[in-house]
């Protein structure tokens, strides 16, 4: 995730509004990274990483994410940024030593390297400007959305787990397209496209699925032949336990 999050980024600094310095104790992909994107800043170094930045951006295991915070120190002015789950604010405050850091935890989806991400946040000890500041810098990158944090743990399967049983869709119908003598390549551009165009009419029209689902389902046709197939081996009843299987 560290990596599609520095991806996204330099994608939309253009304008070298961002100095970017990333460190991981990788050599390899930090010259990855450096070969696609000249101006930003490698290090094994966390401290050299961190210690002049204005936003911190944590993007570890949640086991090391204690270890790191100790070894880098904040200053107290510094915006601090956790993007791994399962670690609340609450945490995150008592590791950086109650001293008032504004905090963030952002969860992206791995659709932020393509700048498709939903980026859900949620803060503490930060203001409005600053709040404001996390959702314009990720904004770039896909949708963003300020939320409450008792909200994160179900948002985030919804999302970031959530990408996957979308793609898993994808993978399915192709599977049938393939039995259906549709080449896979092809079937897989066809299904991708077709449900980027739902995304597109819920999130342009600000309409409910069962309205789009509606406009497709003619009486007697072949649509609705297949919406309640979908019902009868569980669609729905599948896709809701998977979300709540995923829960952090």
């Amino acid at each position: 995730m560290g990596g599609a999050i520095v991806r996204g980024l330099c994608q939309n600094n253009k304008n070298n509004q961002y100095n970017i310095s990333v460190s991981n104790p990788s050599q390899g992909k930090l010259d990855s990274l450096k070969q696609e994107y000249k101006d930003i800043n490698i290090t094994n170094d966390n401290i050299v990483a961190s210690q002049d930045a204005d936003i911190i951006i944590l993007a570890v295991k949640p086991w090391l994410v204690a270890q790191v915070i100790d070894e880098i120190s904040p200053e107290p002015q510094q915006i601090v940024v956790s993007v791994a789950a399962g670690i609340d604010l609450a945490q995150l405050d008592i590791f950086l030593g109650n001293q008032g850091n504004p905090i963030f935890r952002v969860i992206p989806n791995t659709a932020i390297s393509v700048n498709a991400s939903m980026t859900l946040i949620s803060s503490y000890n930060a203001t409005p400007q600053q709040e404001q500041l996390l959702l314009d810098l990720f904004a770039p990158i896909g949708m963003t959305m300020l939320i409450a944090e008792r909200q994160m743990s179900a948002a985030t399967s919804m999302t970031s787990c959530g990408i996957a049983y979308a793609l898993k869709y994808i993978q399915a119908s192709m599977q049938a397209g393939t039995e259906l003598g549709i080449y896979p390549k092809e079937g897989m551009k066809m299904v991708a496209q077709t449900l980027k165009g739902a995304a597109e009419l819920i999130l342009q029209n600000d309409t409910h699925p069962m309205v789009e689902i509606d406009k497709v389902c003619t009486p007697g046709g072949y649509t609705i032949k297949g919406i309640n197939t979908l019902d009868a081996h569980g669609y729905t009843t599948a896709i809701i336990e998977a979300i709540k299987a995923s829960q952090s």
